[in-house]
């Protein structure tokens, strides 16, 4: 089995929109629509495996130093097989190349982002202009996320290798 982290693709539209479609069934994650994703595919990356899409993430730019790692849903099926980890590391090295000092998420799975060197912050800590889609989400105004952030100089743990974009 080998996975495939590359960017997404005008027709891998639809199976990102079903993949986060799924996610928001279980968790914060926000549906996006068929036109959102067409407008944002660029930010976009997708998880393959034997033709199939897997797994989805994106990288939004929020400011000069700043990016977040958003949209990142694995089919349940395909769940605890690194795709996740490439997805996330996939985000960070593209933040790299663009020199972006700061990638944070917001997620209810603090715990996977920390073991890719992110560290756990105060939501406030995150300038406002990030909550621009809080009111979207299924748990807006009562959120359980937590932050969490990786400040792109510092070194992610040798033993999560950073995936090699086609």
């Amino acid at each position: 089995m080998e996975i495939t982290i590359r960017k997404a693709r005008l027709a891998d539209v639809p199976i990102i929109h079903a993949l986060l479609a799924e996610a928001a069934k279980s968790s914060p994650v926000i549906p996006r629509s068929h036109v959102e994703l067409y407008e944002n595919i660029r930010n976009f990356f997708v998880g393959e495996c034997d033709n199939t899409l897997v797994g989805c993430s994106a990288l939004q730019i929020d400011w000069h130093d700043l990016a977040e790692v958003k949209s990142l849903a694995v089919q349940a099926a395909w769940r605890g097989k690194g795709i996740a980890r490439a997805l996330v590391l996939a985000c960070v090295e593209e933040a790299r190349a663009f020199d972006i000092d700061r990638v944070f998420a917001l997620t209810g799975s603090p715990d996977l982002f920390v073991k890719y060197g992110f560290s756990r912050i105060e939501k406030s800590e995150l300038p406002h202009k990030i909550w621009s889609e809080c009111v979207r989400c299924p748990k807006f105004p009562d959120c359980d996320e937590e932050a969490v952030l990786l400040r792109t100089g510092r070194h992610v743990e040798a033993t999560v290798p950073l995936p090699h974009l086609p």
